[in-house]
């Protein structure tokens, strides 16, 4: 899961440090085997631990494998995939379980691979890069990169998220506008493949201009996860970093982060001051995203909740340490809440790490509202006039709940100066994400919450098909945020595919690659790529 979004109500474990010299590798690019730090294991129905490892994060799906199979290193990934190949088992891996869609938890998966114990953060001085396994979650990415070298990186703003699907899937969160997508600073992956005899191997691959496996690191740059194999490692370089001292090789973590809290009421907020609002942050974005702007440092979320909620807010972060800091959120604020009476604006500044890593856990306070649906659009400008209408209507009737709303995230700024096709994220052009939502309990209320959220979203993209087409304003959706109605001619009326708006033009390359890597098809789910 995600990124910049801390969920209303929905939105470190103790790995070991990576030494020097984590992975040697054979000319072939095949990793060299190595101790297990756990396992393996493998459970299955019966078991008393089955049902406690079935569920991901989003209690609507749940899948029923005929076994899961507890890795903690490559070498037993690798025998787990060829087993499950041999055995005729579909196979799947989970990080940190926060899929939005059933990738995972689809019934048809048969034997479901949990990499939690593979958590390793650390410094691989062979390859001057940083090693992170796929089970690491962001805040201890976050941690450990802090405490051991005072580097970051410009992940996702929930310490629970599994790096795994993360990184793959082209993360991005608060420092983004800054630095650019986490794929930005990817030099390499690790990832468990199988070939056309059926074979199960590890593949190293990096961004070298040489190096042979080349398309499989550029296939890991947001090309999503559990399309081309198991990832059982990346590493972290910043593309310009010269030099050896790891230090120097990511970007700086801030010190301090100055953090701006605005609230408003539903009460006496009318349907021009609140479209008026959003309106003033789309502005503000348009204007203020470009690579190298003053503002690029600033990060913000605006999060309209449905009127039941009572209230909404907007919370807006900057490095405390760049200059004029606590002039730039002035104007920021000024800006957007002219026209409207906020009921609190407060700031505070506090240590980088305890911003980013607690409070809150990425998980849902109560552990029983776990039922979501999530959608979501790239914007390359504001919504327009109809749009907006759309919102304020579907945020004021009777039909939604105070878990129910939807959020405008900052992007662009460094983002852009990345040409679509260096990596596998083709929307750079982009100075927002937009996030459409709902959270509830009980599986009874699973079809008016569906219906509420996805009316929403088609309303809002009435004009091309109910889905954010590319085009003047949006651009497609970000595939990290699956939707698998995005395939479902029932709600994407608009004629284009679903592939073209998560990947545009970088689609056919993709293919290509998945026929190189994938060529038994072994790895699938709603969303997958199709051989080319």
């Amino acid at each position: 899961m995600n990124e910049g979004v801390r969920r209303r109500g929905l939105l470190t474990g103790a790995g070991a440090v990576v030494a020097a010299g984590v992975v040697g590798t054979r000319s072939s690019g095949a990793a060299v085997p190595e101790e297990p730090m756990f396992g393996p294991v493998t459970i299955r129905p019966g078991d008393a631990r089955y049902d406690g490892l079935l569920r991901g994060n989003n209690f609507r799906f749940v899948g029923r494998p005929d076994e899961i199979r507890v890795a903690g290193s490559t070498d037993q990934v690798v025998r787990a995939v060829s087993e499950a190949v041999r055995a005729g088992r579909r196979v799947a891996a989970r990080s940190g379980g926060h899929c939005f869609e059933n990738f995972t938890a689809d019934r048809a998966v048969r034997s479901l691979l949990d990499l939690s114990p593979m958590n390793a953060v650390g410094y691989d001085a062979r390859r001057r890069a940083f090693a992170v396994r796929p089970g690491a979650t962001l805040g201890h990415v976050y941690r450990t990169l802090f405490t051991g070298w005072g580097v970051t990186i410009p992940a996702g703003g929930c310490p629970e998220v599994g790096a795994g699907g993360h990184f793959a899937g082209g993360g991005y969160g608060p420092l983004s506008r800054r630095y650019g997508s986490v794929v930005d600073h990817l030099y390499g992956v690790e990832v468990v493949v199988v070939d056309r005899d059926g074979t199960a191997r590890a593949v190293v691959a990096t961004r070298e201009a040489d190096d042979p496996n080349g398309d499989l690191w550029w296939a890991h740059t947001g090309g999503g996860g559990g399309n081309f194999g198991v990832v059982t490692r990346y590493w972290l370089r910043s593309p310009k970093a010269a030099g050896d001292e790891p230090s120097r090789l990511l970007p700086a973590a801030p010190r301090e982060m100055l953090e701006c809290l605005v609230t408003w009421s539903w009460d006496g907020m009318t349907e021009r001051a609140f479209t008026g609002l959003l309106r003033a942050f789309g502005a503000w974005h348009e204007r203020n995203s470009a690579p190298g702007s003053p503002y690029a440092g600033l990060y913000a979320i605006l999060m309209p909740a449905h009127r039941s909620a009572g209230g909404f807010s907007m919370v807006a972060q900057i490095d405390a340490g760049i200059p004029h800091a606590d002039r730039l959120v002035t104007d920021f604020v000024s800006e957007i809440t002219a026209g409207t009476k906020p009921t609190l604006n407060a700031r505070r500044i506090m240590p980088w790490l305890h911003a980013t890593t607690w409070p809150g856990t990425g998980e849902p306070g109560d552990v029983i509202s776990r039922r979501y649906k999530i959608k979501a659009g790239y914007l390359r400008r504001s919504f327009t006039d109809t749009q907006l209408a759309a919102v304020y209507h579907h945020l004021t009737d009777s039909a939604g709940g105070p878990n129910a709303g939807m959020l405008l995230v900052g992007y662009g700024g460094q983002v852009r100066a990345v040409p679509p096709g260096a990596t596998a994220v083709a929307q750079r052009d982009v100075v927002m994400k937009a996030v459409y939502e709902t959270v509830w309990t009980d599986e009874s209320e699973d079809a008016a919450n569906l219906a509420w959220v996805r009316g929403l979203y088609r309303d809002v993209y009435a004009d091309t098909g109910g889905v954010p087409v590319p085009g003047e304003v949006s651009d497609g959706s970000y595939i990290n945020y699956p939707d698998a109605d995005l395939a479902d001619p029932a709600w994407n009326t608009s004629g284009v595919p679903w592939h073209t708006l998560y990947y545009k033009d970088n689609y056919p390359r993709l293919q290509r690659i998945k026929a190189r890597w994938d060529p038994l098809g072994v790895f699938s789910h709603a969303l997958a790529i199709e051989p080319g």
